[in-house]
């Protein structure tokens, strides 16, 4: 038991307390209104914001991509302030599962939306989210899809030990709807009441630019202008920016632009390598870091920077990213018929990490990576090659492994340099 402080005079007394207190060592001394374990129960509590958690790392406040493999690999999940770029695939199939995935987590956890968009009316992309899965089927649905699609990390016993042993495992398989992140069907829609009972907000260019509207050349589009006040009176106006420190209950604003520099917003960067209008992205990914840094929001931007004409705007762009990842899809090239990506439908890449509250950034400890769409669920897996043996792998199988030894990380250089058996 621990020792109460009390105010009675004499040495005797004095001594029964010390003695009691080196017998339990606790100290006689504790504040006031706190308990024998140490806890405040009266003291102020830091108010917690639903859908978001600290970072073990840094202290930065996470929220969750949607996706937890992929919070995974940025460190936990995606800062609070920052902007998360998606460099979409070839033929923009996979990238716009991702941008689902983080609007859906909105929805699940009571985060206010903004969805901003040339392409889709904004209420169209909604109706498409996918739907959760919760405990009480989530574990029945992941394993049914586990069955008809058998992952390389089933079968670890016919993997090379001493190169995938040590390695720490991602996480593809759903544990708690309570925990920080959500698993989704992406076979089944999103339920219509809980669209309802969510908050959001949508930007539709068409209806927002007028095409006879004149802009002064050497500046911002139109349409970036009024997508950057649209952001901007939606963060003071609710609040977003700690301007109404009275208000109780605070939230997160999840912005989500879908395809930011094609054609559709009037940017002419896809076209032509010098463009006149070839600074015009930079300049409104330099406004919006500066919105977001200022307010409790994190955004997510597709972009088709395949698309892109100029190296030099590439580079921009990623610089004034904070998370930067690419989606590389097998559709169209060599590698879709290639028996070495069999289990697999393309490659993703983490390019940058943000350096947050300290020097150096977070970086993966898994480098080669995959992703599969299957059935039901969106997964990102370690990228498993088979051995090089002479004996059952064909002379241009060989090359391509050595070219995606060099591509995916020094693991595989074992198997690239050996000329003809595995190197031990």
């Amino acid at each position: 038991m621990a020792a109460v402080a009390t105010c009675g005079s004499g040495a005797g007394g004095t001594g029964s307390v010390a003695a009691a207190a080196g017998k339990s060592n606790v100290t006689s001394f504790q504040r006031r209104g706190t308990k024998a374990s140490g806890t405040d129960s009266g003291g102020p509590r830091l108010v917690s914001i639903a859908g978001t958690r600290p970072s073990v790392r840094n202290g930065q406040l996470l929220v969750s991509t949607g996706l937890p493999a992929l919070d995974q690999l940025l460190g936990g999940g995606l800062a609070v302030g920052t902007v998360l770029l998606i460099e979409e695939d070839k033929y923009n199939i996979y990238s716009p599962l991702l941008f689902k995935y983080f609007l859906a987590e909105g929805i699940i956890t009571g985060h206010t939306l903004l969805v901003a968009s040339a392409k889709e009316d904004p209420a169209d992309i909604l109706r498409e989210l996918p739907a959760p899965l919760f405990d009480y089927h989530c574990k029945k649905e992941f394993d049914e899809d586990t069955c008809n699609h058998k992952t390389p990390e089933t079968n670890t016993e016919m993997k090379i030990a001493w190169r995938y042993q040590l390695l720490p495992k991602m996480e593809i398989g759903p544990v708690s709807s309570s925990r920080f992140g959500h698993y989704y069907d992406a076979s089944k829609r999103i339920p219509q009441e809980l669209l309802e009972a969510s908050k959001w907000h949508g930007f539709f260019l068409p209806e927002k630019v007028s095409s006879t509207l004149k802009v002064e050349p050497c500046s911002l589009t139109h349409g970036y202008i009024k997508l950057l006040q649209f952001i901007q009176n939606i963060i003071y106006e609710e609040g977003f920016d700690g301007s109404n420190p009275q208000k109780k209950q605070k939230n997160i604003l999840r912005i989500g632009i879908q395809s930011l520099g094609s054609p559709l917003w009037g940017d002419d960067i896809c076209c032509t390598e010098n463009c006149d209008n070839s600074h015009s992205l930079t300049k409104f990914l330099y406004v919006l870091r500066g919105l977001l840094r200022t307010s409790l929001s994190a955004c997510i931007i597709t972009m088709p920077t395949h698309l892109i004409q100029s190296k030099t705007v590439i580079a921009r762009v990623t610089n004034l990213s904070d998370t930067v990842v690419a989606l590389e899809s097998f559709i169209g090239s060599e590698r879709e018929t290639n028996p070495l990506y069999k289990d697999y439908h393309g490659l993703i890449h983490i390019l940058q990490i943000p350096r947050l509250n300290n020097l150096i950034c977070d970086e993966s400890d898994v480098k080669d990576l995959a992703f599969k769409l299957k059935r039901k669920l969106f997964t990102i897996e370690r990228l498993h090659l088979p051995p090089d043996l002479s004996d059952t792998v064909s002379r241009s199988s060989k090359q391509d492994l050595a070219e995606s030894a060099k591509l995916l990380g020094p693991g595989f250089g074992m198997m690239a340099r050996g000329k003809k058996h595995l190197d031990f």
